[in-house]
């Protein structure tokens, strides 16, 4: 007998206790794998890992054997592995009929089986007697495949079989947003059938698309029809998702020890290290014990607590598994190999030596693994009073199939008969590894040579899109249409990819087909898209968040190539427009953002580039007409704009003539009386001194002039000593904004609209008077102190220390541009306090009138918004005569004006016979209107046109479930419900335009700028997740009241005037808005005066969103405490110099301040750190907490964690029910003033439940018990020292639920501060005063 080494008797032995363990359980036959005696059932799961262990050992055999019958091993053992791999794969390709509905419908009852019968391979139960939908089986599935395959085994034969396994991708690719039953096959953890979203199901989906990328299943008999293709901007969703939700597993488990198998061996999902380490370390630290890891917390399978009678648990159940969760060595196994991948000896070590000490010895003398241990009925009571101190039972299936398997291929490993590299040949491992620097290529090509000559204008010498030969380029849809030929079978009735869409990971490589090379368009260039893609300015702002976004996800071999079109939409008044231009000129420097740049022709760039073979197009089958008709066009035809054949004049101008005039084709139609007004509302310069209130008016002049006796007419004392001003405390100052000297007087105004119906318009009472200090000291300090013949009114300004004005020229600089400091629409120069400083008499800035009208507003109205009037204009004529106006009209309003009517009247489907020789629609004219009011950048109309031709946003639905899929819940409309609708999953596109439509009425601007508010959170939560955090609902509709209340705030004008100039607003603007918002960050606003771009002689001024630097914020605030320490001298005298008035308004800029934070954070729906779990415990020690109409009980800390998801969406529900988000806000305080008494042990509990309103209420009227002892201001309206004082309703300060606006408006900290009265009123009303011990003054200060 030949001698053997002491590897290959290991070797034998690990063989031996694979037959006795593994092999036991195999059927013959089929090939697969039962888990035991009791059943034929075959888990596709635990198959795949018992077969990982056979070809761990084929893999040891086949490199140490020593003798011919251990190569016969190897040889059998890898045979072995095969048949099982093509016995679940036929058990899959049986149901090919579900792949291919899933694919459409991702429906419940179109899952791949999870378990098949392992004597036929057919399904063992029918598709609702499980929970089948396991997206982590079918990946880990194909996972294994590819290592497999990598290592050399041939398991797919035919290409019959690539196409399904291409289609079995498709199944997976979005498991971003599937909730499926998970690894435990349980969905909630209450076991009652409801399917999650699953990190773990992600991260293995992530794992699998990454693994099989280009793989050619043939091995190196394979050729390009046996390659498989994924989509790489799947696995970055994938991705974001994942490293999103971790280190929670599902919106009912807080964290899974089933993770373990993602973050480490076999899939390495997670490439960022600290994720990584923050999960595994919150496993160990929450879910280990001594024998193994609970699941998750809470789990109740297989304890003596569990009732085998029935699969589901009540909710309030799940409390009586606390401590006694079942654990399952498995885990350790998954630690040990962390070790062993990591280089981590001494983790390995001492993981190794708790297994072997779990391992129970079967009778034949096999060590084996169990699958769990658990505590014995007669210890649990004392398992309960001290966790992990009781001796447990192993339990369960012994040997376990899942952890026997794991068990052998880590010792495997630890014996080095087997390598790292061996086990995982595609090097998943190295994952966490850092990559070097990305250089992205990009390629600038003009639509034509008109474009072409314009950049070259510019110094940008760029190629034609006909120059690019032999490149040939094309929009983002043709390579949409591609893919979808990818794993098209007709033989076994499988229709290929039928996802619509595409990213700029996939339209930043280059392809080869036949020979020829295409590059595509970025999707967000395509013309063809919604109004958002009209804008440059908002694509010049995508193309840098794509080149950010390429330089964190790219993964591919070679370098990303970028090609981006410049087309005749992106020329304005005969140059290229500011924002793109800007980014080219970056582009060539080589950095944009941070991120470097290679730009060139493109023809300069193949070399480096990522290039694709669509070698899946190459076959007879896949090719079709339709394919050859698209590719065979040329590529300029697939770029050219989408914009419609014109069937109206030109337009010269945006409005109608002046007032009082008409034009010639008007005039003959009908009286003055009944004049067009147009759509744009006519802009111009306005006397702001007549706008002004008379009180501000004669006070400040009365205070330039020194006149006291004047001075005492108009200001009285407050209660509290402080001087009041005008209605809005706005100095005035009699100017006149500069106009040109030629310049005609201004005519009257036009009559104005409101863009919305009154029933549909935002409440007023929402706005406080937040009057910005520095907004208003831009028009006393900087705009031109004359009278109409240019005299000064003012006297020399005198008294201004040097200190204060150098403080004061910096704060200054945030709300007005300088005229060359680039901003649009600079308003006027920053010189010194002079009354000689004067403004470019280009560039003016208008504030609105204080009347209701606000005819000196700078907006764009739609005169038919209001449908009863637009109807009672046009009534009596004839629509033939109308059509002929239309024929001759060159204004834009006019056309809007009666093209609307015609709508209103006959429907988009009327024939308008405006054209003789084809048929013209409504539908076809309002199309037109569409493009014109997006050329001329009449948002307003272009959002208006886009709701009434039911335009929906390309990607809405996927937009959403990017919001859904990251645990945040969308509303639409504003509150209280029905009227907001609360969207809790993914819903089909036409259902979701549906629903916002139904939510905001009759308003179509509204619901077109729902969805693109609900594009841009989308766009943030992908970019800037940070923004979100503590937000779980995500409320459009209060979202878009918040964006016109701060406009409101920054522009001093009222609710609808806010609202119509917030849909003014060009999309990059909103966007940036939002972003404000969102960021909390200050901005500003500056009336922008252009020319309307082709020719247009109308100025266009509209507002623009500008930013605060930190350094002007930072002056800003020194310039408050400046002006602060002055305050009590200022209040004893009358304001006689600028710098008196300058105090006065930073004073009042200082009101509203609190209410304003309250009313944004209520509105976004912000919670503090820890919140939802400090209310968790305050549950504990309660028997309920009341808001508002919603009641939380004790019980639901019986079903759920403190962190678990669950359980915070039960309490923001709850606070939902609030409508008044300042309301809102003080309940969030309040709630953590309790839970700051719970956390510091004060009380042992509470015998009551804590009504929270009761508490606000309480700690308001404690607030206004001191404001009538101190004289405070809210003796103006709720305080009063009259015992015999009654409140009003609604109270004159607008105050909101009952509650002072004062209060609403007060610091949360200080010694009057909202906390402090929240703490005292919970010391009346809970009690907690009891547990001082008699003592008088308690230290009420909340920390």
């Amino acid at each position: 007998m030949r001698s053997r080494r002491n590897s290959g008797v290991r070797l034998d032995y690990f063989h031996s206790l694979l037959e006795r363990t593994i092999f036991k359980n195999q059927n013959p036959v089929t090939g697969l794998y039962f888990s035991n005696t009791e059943s034929n059932d075959a888990w596709v799961r635990d198959n795949v890992y018992a077969i990982m262990a056979v070809w761990a050992l084929s893999m040891s055999y086949r490199k140490q054997a020593d003798l011919d019958e251990d190569r016969a091993k190897a040889y059998n053992l890898e045979q072995d592995v095969v048949r099982s791999m093509r016995a679940l794969l036929t058990s899959m390709i049986k149901q090919v009929a579900k792949v291919e509905k899933f694919k459409h419908t991702q429906s419940l009852e179109d899952s791949l089986h999870a378990k098949y019968s392992s004597v036929t391979g057919h399904t063992c139960v029918g598709d609702k007697e499980w929970g089948h939908l396991q997206v982590d089986a079918t990946s880990l599935y194909l996972l294994m495949l590819s290592q497999m395959t990598a290592s050399g085994l041939q398991i797919v034969f035919t290409l019959d079989e690539v196409d399904f396994i291409q289609n079995l991708v498709f199944y997976i690719e979005n498991a971003y947003r599937i909730p499926d039953y998970g690894i435990w096959e349980r969905g909630d953890k209450t076991n009652h059938g409801q399917p999650e979203l699953n990190a773990s199901s992600i991260g293995m989906a992530k794992a699998a698309m990454e693994a099989v990328n280009e793989l050619d299943l043939f091995c190196a008999r394979g050729g390009a029809a046996s390659v498989i293709h994924i989509k790489s901007d799947k696995v970055a969703q994938c991705q974001a998702i994942l490293h999103s939700m971790l280190p929670r597993e599902s919106s009912s488990k807080e964290i899974d020890a089933g993770l373990l198998s993602v973050i480490g061996f076999p899939a390495f999902a997670v490439d960022d290290e600290n994720i990584l380490n923050y999960t595994r370390d919150t496993i160990v630290s929450k879910l280990q014990g001594q024998y193994g890891c609970k699941r998750f917390l809470r789990d109740g399978y297989k304890t003596v607590k569990e009732d085998p009678a029935r699969m589901y648990y009540e909710p309030a159940e799940l409390k009586i598994f606390e401590n006694i969760e079942c654990e399952w060595p498995l885990f350790y196994v998954y630690l040990m190999l962390d070790g062993i991948f990591t280089g981590n000896k001494e983790k390995t070590s001492e993981y190794f030596d708790a297994i072997d000490e779990l391992m129970v010895y079967l009778p034949d003398g096999s060590k084996v693994m169990p699958e769990l241990y658990y505590v014995p009925e007669e210890k649990v009571e004392l398992e309960y009073r001290s966790p992990s101190s009781q001796v447990r039972k192993a339990g369960g299936r012994i040997p376990h199939l899942w952890s026997q398997a794991l068990y052998i291929i880590a010792m495997l490993l630890k014996e080095n008969h087997v390598t790292t590299g061996e086990l995982d040949p595609l090097n998943r491992r190295q994952v966490t590894e850092a990559k070097p620097d990305l250089v992205i290529q990009v390629a600038v090509l003009a639509e034509d040579t008109v474009v072409q000559e314009v950049l070259k204008s510019h110094d940008i010498f760029v190629q034609t899109v006909a120059e690019a030969s032999p490149i040939f380029i094309y929009p983002a849809r043709v390579l949409i249409h591609i893919f979808k030929h990818l794993g098209e079978n007709k033989k076994m009735k499988l229709s290929g990819n039928v996802c619509g869409e595409t990213g700029v990971l996939s339209t930043s490589m280059l392809y080869t087909l036949h020979g020829k090379i295409l590059a595509f368009v970025p999707q967000f260039l395509d013309h063809h898209q919604f109004y958002l893609a009209l804008d440059n300015d908002l694509l010049a702002d995508l193309m840098k968040n794509d080149v950010a976004f390429l330089r964190n996800n790219w993964k591919e071999l070679g370098r990303p190539t970028v090609t981006i079109t410049v087309t005749h939409g992106m020329i304005e008044n005969e140059s290229i427009q500011k924002s793109i231009l800007s980014n080219i000129r970056k582009f060539q420097t080589g950095y944009i953002n941070g991120v470097q740049i290679h730009m060139d022709k493109i023809g300069n760039l193949i070399s480096t580039s990522c290039i694709k073979r669509l070698t899946f197009l190459e076959s007879e089958h896949a090719s079709d007409a339709s394919l050859a008709l698209v590719l065979g066009q040329s590529s300029s035809q697939n770029l050219k704009s989408n914009y419609p054949q014109p069937s109206l004049p030109a337009v010269v101008a945006l409005d109608t003539p002046e007032s009082g005039t008409s034009t010639p084709q008007s005039a003959s139609s009908h009286d003055s009386s009944r004049r067009l007004h147009g759509i744009i509302s006519r802009t111009r310069s306005i006397d702001i001194e007549s706008g002004l209130p008379t009180q501000t008016r004669q006070r400040l002049q009365a205070s330039a002039l020194g006149a006291s006796s004047a001075d005492s007419s108009v200001m009285q004392s407050s209660p509290m000593g402080r001087p009041t001003t005008g209605s809005r405390g706005i100095p005035s100052i009699p100017i006149e904004i500069g106009r040109r000297p030629s310049a005609a007087p201004p005519p009257a105004p036009p009559v104005t609209r409101r863009l919305l119906n009154r029933q549909r318009r935002l409440s007023r009472d929402i706005f406080a008077e937040d009057v910005s200090a520095f907004g208003e000291l831009k028009d006393s300090v900087h705009t031109k102190f004359s009278t109409p013949k240019h005299t000064n009114h003012l006297p020399t300004v005198t008294g201004l220390g040097s200190s204060f004005e150098r403080t004061l020229q910096k704060a200054r600089s945030f709300c007005v541009g300088q005229a060359d400091s680039g901003l649009p629409g600079g308003l006027f120069p920053l010189s010194p306090l002079s009354p000689s400083s004067t403004g470019s008499s280009d560039r003016h800035f208008v504030l609105p009138e204080e009347s209701t009208d606000s005819t000196g507003m700078i907006r764009k109205v739609a005169s038919w918004m209001d449908t009863t009037e637009l109807m009672d204009l046009y009534a009596g004529q004839e629509d033939e005569e109308l059509v002929s106006q239309l024929r001759a009209c060159t204004t834009l309003s006019e056309q809007a004006d009666i093209v609307h009517y015609l709508f209103e009247k006959n429907g988009l489907d009327w024939n308008t016979h405006i054209n003789k020789e084809s048929e013209v629609t409504v539908r076809n004219l309002m199309t037109e209107l569409y493009y014109k009011s997006a050329k001329h950048r009449t948002w307003s109309l272009v959002r208006h046109a886009a709701g009434i031709l039911q335009k929906r946003v390309e990607h809405l639905a996927q937009s959403v479930t990017d919001l859904l899929v990251r645990q945040k819940q969308v509303s639409v409309g504003l509150p209280p419900e029905p009227r907001e609708r609360i969207i809790l999953a993914p819903l089909p596109p036409n259902e979701l335009e549906e629903l916002i439509y139904e939510s905001c009425g009759e308003d179509r601007s509204g619901a077109v700028l729902t969805q693109e508010l609900i594009i841009y959170l989308s766009l943030f939560i992908r970019t800037e997740p940070h923004l979100f955090t503590q937000m779980f609902r995500l409320r459009v509709g209060l979202i878009m009241q918040v964006m016109t209340s701060e406009l409101a705030r920054a522009m001093n004008c009222d609710a609808d005037d806010a609202y119509e100039q917030l849909v003014t607003l060009s999309p990059c603007e909103l966007k940036e808005l939002l972003h404000h918002i969102l960021s909390g960050r200050e901005f500003g606003v500056t009336i922008t005066s252009t020319k309307s771009s082709h020719g247009s002689t109308l100025m266009n001024r509209r507002p623009t969103i500008i930013c605060a630097p930190k350094e002007e914020v930072s002056a800003g605030l020194t310039l408050k405490r400046q002006l602060t320490r002055s305050r009590r001298k200022s209040l004893t005298r009358q304001p006689t110099t600028i710098q008196d008035l300058v105090e006065q308004e930073v004073t009042e800029d200082r009101v509203g301040l609190w209410l304003r934070r309250r009313r944004v954070d209520g509105s976004l729906n912000r919670a503090p750190a820890d919140f939802y779990a400090k209310v968790w415990k305050i549950l504990e020690v309660c028997p309920g907490i009341q808001i508002a109409r919603r009641f939380l009980s004790q019980s639901m800390t019986r079903e759920m964690t403190s962190n678990e998801f669950k359980f915070a969406l039960e309490v923001e529900n709850a606070l939902n029910t609030v409508p008044e988000p300042e309301y809102r806000q003080l309940m969030v305080e309040t709630l953590m003033v309790i839970a700051c008494v719970v956390e510091n042990a004060w009380i042992p509990g509470f015998g009551q439940v804590i009504d929270v309103a009761q508490l606000v209420n309480a700690a308001n009227n404690l607030f206004l018990g001191d404001q009538a002892a101190y004289d405070g201001d809210a003796l103006q309206c709720c305080a009063s020292t009259d015992p015999g004082f009654q409140r009003p309703h609604p109270l004159s300060c607008q105050g909101t639920a009952g509650i002072c606006e004062h209060f609403y408006d007060s610091a949360p900290s200080g010694c009057y501060g909202t906390m402090v009265y929240m703490t005292k009123a919970s010391l009346q009303i809970l009690n907690v005063a009891q547990m001082f011990e008699g003592q008088d003054r308690v230290d009420c200060r909340p920390s």
